[in-house]
């Protein structure tokens, strides 16, 4: 791995596989020397609201005998206009490995540029890609492989969903995605993943009708259609409700052992009905506790 994640872009198959066996490894409490970790210190730089990503990263960071601060954006220089390469060669100087969430994914690109330790994109606008790694690993848990799987993702097409996409299809599944057709993926991103699709010989599908999108699905995964920041908020619950709603006449579409997949937070009702959420089928909380340990193997993988 180089010594930053700001994208699942920056991973390729080989590296996904990795961090995802490391992961279990860590899961299962298989013994892995952490040695090269104790002692050492991680910065969390969060512009953003967090629940999951916070606090599993700095749990994580406890349990392999390191230090974790946490620096609210309004706390730093930052916020009275000091330049983020500044902020970046000062947290060089003190910690050893930063984990950011910020709004502009080009802060964080930036910060990482002038930075002399390893950096890790916690979230920006444009990319999750430790959210992909762990949704990943749930997938390879229940299903055993990726590979020729059926994933569809119904709803925005946001930052979760762009580093998911990408992941999924370097690992060989077929990806559909549903959504408004004023919502379809950025041109960029829909252009690599058919890249990536036609290389690997996935299919890839980007349709406005959600029952095509489901059809013999493995894995359906959605999000919430309001994310943070966003301004379009009654526009979008007009596109996107009640028609891109997860229902359980929607999961009937699919296979009768897909799995359901939520990153969190959830509206309940909104894009996901109750009885789903809660059913049989969703593995929601798998994906919770997949964080801590995916975030544990980014940390040892970057300062081993």
């Amino acid at each position: 791995m180089n010594k930053k994640l700001v994208s699942i872009e920056e991973l390729d198959a080989k590296e996904i596989k990795k961090l995802v066996n490391l992961a279990k490894k860590f899961k299962t409490n298989n013994k892995i020397s952490t040695k090269t970790i104790r002692n050492k210190t991680l910065a969390l730089i969060f512009q953003k609201p967090s629940t999951r990503t916070r606090l599993s990263f700095e749990v994580a960071m406890r349990e392999l005998g390191g230090n974790s601060i946490f620096l609210s954006y309004a706390d730093l220089q930052l916020s009275r206009g000091e330049l983020i390469k500044d902020t970046s060669r000062t947290l060089s100087q003190y910690v050893d490995i930063v984990v950011i969430r910020t709004f502009n994914n080009s802060d964080i690109l930036e910060f990482a540029e002038n930075s002399s330790i390893p950096v890790i994109n916690a979230l920006s606008n444009t990319n999750h890609p430790c959210q992909a790694l762990s949704d990943i690993q749930t997938i390879i848990e229940n299903k055993k492989n990726i590979q020729n799987l059926n994933i569809s993702w119904i709803g925005d097409s946001n930052n979760v969903f762009n580093d998911f996409m990408i992941a999924s299809l370097k690992l060989g599944a077929n990806f559909s995605v549903s959504c408004p057709k004023r919502y379809f993926p950025n041109k960029r991103i829909l252009k690599l993943a058919k890249e990536i699709a036609d290389n690997n010989g996935s299919k890839l599908l980007i349709t406005t009708d959600p029952i095509k999108a489901a059809k013999d699905a493995d894995v359906i995964s959605t999000d919430k259609i309001i994310s943070m920041g966003d301004k379009n908020i009654k526009e979008k619950r007009k596109q996107f409700l009640p028609k891109y709603k997860i229902t359980q006449s929607l999961m009937s579409k699919a296979k009768d052992n897909a799995i359901f997949m939520h990153c969190l937070p959830a509206v309940r009702g909104e894009e996901v009905s109750e009885k789903v959420i809660d059913g049989n089928n969703s593995v929601i909380w798998q994906q919770v506790e997949n964080k801590l340990h995916m975030h544990k193997a980014l940390i040892w993988s970057l300062l081993k």
